[in-house]
């Protein structure tokens, strides 16, 4: 066990979809309950419909608050027309976390084979804040959190990991 200690983030969660609701919205609540059971704090949660300039003005709003240090979001990361979350998010980029999206192809993969080729899965960091764009499908989320989001969000993590480098995110 490392004798670094845990240190719970701020993390909103954007649920990209025409058709969920609250009462619908399975990855939503998966990622909210991961990001609790593993220590962080929800700091807010919004559900919109598949529209660019609506995801990218919320992730916008989160990247501008200082108290958001990472912000998830599930869905929109398909081919279909109506998916956009990737051309909403990636202009707000300063630089893209290339090794997410393949990463989490490959670990995919073990669960959908090659249709693991559909997905757009991004992350980046935007204005100090880190953006994890999660495909829509709970299982998706639970991969992308559980073997991927979660290890580096841990300050406990080593070799390294992505709260230590927090504090150098804004240098220029």
């Amino acid at each position: 066990m490392s004798d670094r200690k845990f240190i719970p983030l701020n993390i909103a969660v954007l649920t990209v979809s025409d058709s969920r609701d609250e009462t619908t919205d399975k990855s939503g609540k998966l990622l909210i309950d991961r990001l609790q059971e593993a220590g962080h704090r929800l700091q807010e949660k919004q559900i919109i419909p598949d529209d660019v300039y609506r995801i990218r003005a919320a992730v916008s709003h989160w990247i501008g608050d200082d108290a958001t240090q990472v912000v998830l979001t599930t869905g929109g990361t398909g081919i279909t027309g109506r998916d956009g979350t990737p051309e909403a998010v990636k202009p707000l980029f300063d630089k893209e976390i290339n090794g997410f999206g393949e990463m989490f192809r490959v670990l995919s993969y073990d669960s959908v084979g090659p249709s693991t080729l559909q997905s757009r899965a991004v992350a980046g960091v935007a204005n100090g804040t880190y953006v994890f764009c999660l495909p829509g499908s709970s299982g998706a989320c639970a991969d992308g959190w559980d073997k991927l989001i979660s290890p580096q969000l841990d300050f406990r993590t080593r070799p390294c990991n992505l709260v230590e480098l927090m504090p150098r995110l804004l240098d220029k």
